[in-house]
């Protein structure tokens, strides 16, 4: 956007110069010197068009429109801040504990247990990643952090690449929600007695809004796995409702059972599935063309075999070395999901790239639309 972008630094800020006084404008003519004396003044907003529109018929809006009578010590507006308790996260010690590879890149290998009161682990350590070294990183398994126990929701969100989770135990929701190019791994407890893929390892929403990176989960999650996606590769043992839904890049594989609405909203990326069953996907998407399944191709099948045999020795999954036994056959049992549009971009965009073009130049995109819709 900055390279497109034919202004000066200077426009940007006389823009936001002239909302900032025009809000100043508003805020007289209610009789306000701050946003902060405007909050929570519900009286005296103009709700006619809203009230008196035809879709609100019927509806009581009293409620969401009563003002509020602050007792006697409280505030209209927010007045005091709140204490998350961040001082007792476990990411404290992992910050320190990591603090060769923060300062000097140099690995360092953690052990700790975990429990389920403990949030977000690993996102403060990511920050401290991300401060140093911005967007690039660390090299994959700079810091290499193995958990025991159950981890709370949101484990591993936002972690960026350098950073390696490997959790024996299980998960709740969220596991790697915004995942930024680190890498997840969950397998049960070494002690555990339910060890096979039929057994539910994390929760739901796993992966949403990941934008790369990698999740290794030794068994099966709940509903809405890899909502949102954008560039990371999901490898799980059987899926809840939804799955996939509103994907926009990157890969998931499933070696297991899948719920209903397989792919909804899907526009991207590609999801490889074993023994998927047609009338779990989403209807509609099939119906308008918007999915297309098919049997793997033969690049394909290399790919899959590799990302099988990397869960498997991640995880020491039964299931991944059942299927590596005889990947021949077993390949012959998955289904690409792959959105039909999307695939056609990325066939123009690699005819494009040998045609020698570049998709950031000017003028270029038209070429490559046409050749899409070709």
């Amino acid at each position: 956007m900055r390279a497109r972008f034919t202004g000066k630094p200077e426009f940007v800020v006389n823009f936001f110069e002239f909302i900032a006084e025009e809000v100043r404008e508003y805020l007289a003519r209610l009789g306000f010197r701050s946003v902060e004396e405007a909050v929570g003044h519900v009286e005296l907003l103009d709700t006619r068009r809203a009230v008196d529109h035809w879709k609100a018929q019927g509806l009581d809006l009293g409620p969401v429109l009563e003002k509020p009578v602050p007792v006697e010590g409280s505030s209209l507006r927010n007045t005091t801040t709140q204490d998350h308790g961040l001082d007792k996260a476990l990411d404290n010690q992992l910050v320190a504990l990591a603090a060769d590879a923060l300062e000097r890149r140099e690995p360092v290998r953690i052990a700790l247990p975990v429990r389920n009161v403990n949030r977000t682990v690993g996102t403060m350590l990511g920050h401290e990643v991300t401060k140093r070294y911005r967007g690039e990183g660390l090299p994959d398994d700079t810091i290499d952090v193995t958990l025991t126990g159950s981890a709370g929701q949101s484990f591993g969100a936002f972690v960026p690449r350098g950073i390696t989770l490997r959790l024996f135990g299980d998960a709740n929701d969220y596991v790697g929600k915004g995942l930024s190019g680190g890498r997840i791994v969950v397998r049960p407890d070494r002690n555990a007695v339910l060890t096979g893929s039929s057994n539910v390892i994390a929760g739901n929403v796993i992966g949403y809004g990941a934008t790369s990176g990698e999740v290794l989960l030794r068994g099966r999650v709940g509903e809405r796995f890899g909502v949102r996606n954008s560039g990371a590769t999901l490898v799980v043992e059987g899926v809840g409702d939804h799955a996939c839904e509103y994907m926009t890049g990157g890969t998931v594989l499933v070696l297991g059972p899948t719920g209903r609405n397989f792919g909804a909203g899907m526009s991207g990326g590609t999801a490889y599935v074993l023994d998927l069953r047609e009338e779990a996907v989403n209807t509609a998407a099939l119906t308008t063309g918007e999915l297309g399944l098919g049997p793997l191709e033969d690049d394909e099948v290399s790919f899959v075999e590799t990302l099988v045999r990397r869960h498997h020795e991640e995880t020491g999954s039964p299931l991944a070395a059942e299927l590596l036994a005889d990947f021949p056959a077993a390949a012959r049992r998955f289904t690409r999901v792959l959105p039909t549009d999307f695939a056609r971009m990325r066939s123009a965009l690699d005819k494009a790239e040998s045609a020698g073009l570049d998709p950031a130049a000017p003028g270029v995109w038209d070429q490559i639309l046409e050749v899409a819709r070709g």
